[in-house]
């Protein structure tokens, strides 16, 4: 189902494939069954928390939250839509964990926290981006200040990467690091 096709022969590095969604879906759709996560979302609970953030979700999340579970998936489990009764974070679901963020001064608007890795560090999606940028807080690496940081990654590789069983672990290796006038360093 999900193939490589492009394998840089000289490094070995091995280039994401172009996967459709369906695909995608499919396969992770596969790879959560029988563990036991919520029901797919409603219709209604993604407009809802659209009209929260005030930006569309990006395409391929609503297919994970309408087709797959209402949270749960990934290897640090995306927060639920809504209080599914299973929290995959320190927060009920993704409007409380936005709410806990919609500072302007920690993320700019349309940034969501998604998972919650603990330690205070979140992956977050960009909804105003249509293939879901994803971006790294991590306010242990310096400070609030300098939490914030894109880590040049759409949803569909993040996914990819954890459906052929490579989950991102610890910090983010191509993360910007906090710059020189940092307070902590």
């Amino acid at each position: 189902m999900l193939t490589w096709r492009n394998i840089d022969r000289a490094s070995g590095v091995t280039e994401y494939p172009y996967v459709t969604d369906d695909e995608l879906v499919l396969a992770i759709r596969t790879h959560v069954a029988g563990r036991g996560l919520p029901d797919p979302a409603s219709a209604d609970d993604v407009a809802a928390f659209e009209r929260v953030v005030g930006h569309s979700m990006p395409e391929l999340l609503r297919r994970m939250y309408l087709e797959v579970a209402n949270g749960g998936f990934g290897p640090w489990e995306v927060a639920s839509l809504t209080d599914t009764g299973d929290w995959f974070s320190d927060c009920a679901d993704i409007t409380m964990a936005y709410r806990g963020f919609a500072d302007p001064d920690r993320l700019p608007p349309g940034i969501v926290p998604l998972m919650d890795r603990g330690c205070a560090m979140w992956t977050l999606i960009d909804f105003r981006t249509a293939d879901g940028q994803l971006w790294d807080w991590d306010p242990n690496l310096c400070c609030i200040q300098h939490a914030l940081a894109p880590l040049g990654q759409p949803l569909a590789q993040w996914l990819t990467d954890w459906a052929h069983g490579k989950p991102h672990e610890g910090p983010y290796p191509h993360r910007v690091l906090a710059t020189a006038d940092c307070r902590n360093q």
